[in-house]
């Protein structure tokens, strides 16, 4: 197994560092954090895909950047982040609990409820960097329909090992996940 996974998206290439996640379990680690260049590429690609919505979602961190672009390509004037932990400032927030692939470990997700009474009753994609258990994305859409919003969409720069085989999810590419001996 080479160290380095070659990714093609939106006429971009990344060579992505191979890291184990788990014991046998390895990801093409795909960070957006820092690369503008890709966000302004895949940002109207999903943007394009997208149904109307009323207001764009993401997990905190690396969906920020993304949902940043495609809201202003959108012309929304807010987006939503669910943060990974209650702040001093929320006003009663909505919180929910999540382990996700790279964190390994349990984490919550919690909006505000500033955000909970801005989407209520509204349209709402879920948008994210890459979508691979599906843990992270179903918590977001328990949050969003706790609050009462609905969701429309669910976007990904990327679905990872079987998250690719859904149809109910909208995505630019693909990453496979490995284990110790190739991919799975």
């Amino acid at each position: 197994m080479s160290s380095v996974y070659r990714l093609s998206v939106a006429g971009l290439e990344r060579d992505l560092p191979i890291v184990e996640v788990a014991p046998g379990l390895n990801i093409a680690s795909f960070v957006i954090l820092g690369d503008a260049e890709l966000v302004v590429k895949v940002a109207p690609e999903l943007a394009r895909r997208l149904p109307p919505v009323d207001y764009l979602v993401s997990a905190e961190a690396k969906g920020i950047a993304l949902v940043q672009e495609i809201s202003r390509l959108l012309g929304l004037k807010r987006y939503m982040v669910a943060r990974k932990s209650v702040k001093p400032y929320m006003i009663n927030p909505l919180v929910t609990e999540v382990v996700s692939i790279t964190t390994q470990k349990k984490q919550i997700l919690c909006l505000d409820g500033q955000d909970v009474k801005r989407i209520r009753g509204k349209r709402v994609a879920i948008v994210d960097d890459v979508i691979s258990t599906g843990a992270s994305l179903e918590a977001v859409e328990h949050l969003v329909k706790e609050a009462g919003g609905q969701v429309v969409a669910k976007a990904a720069i990327l679905a990872e090992g079987e998250a690719a085989k859904r149809d109910d999810i909208i995505f630019l590419g693909r990453l496979p996940l490995m284990s110790s001996w190739g991919s799975c």
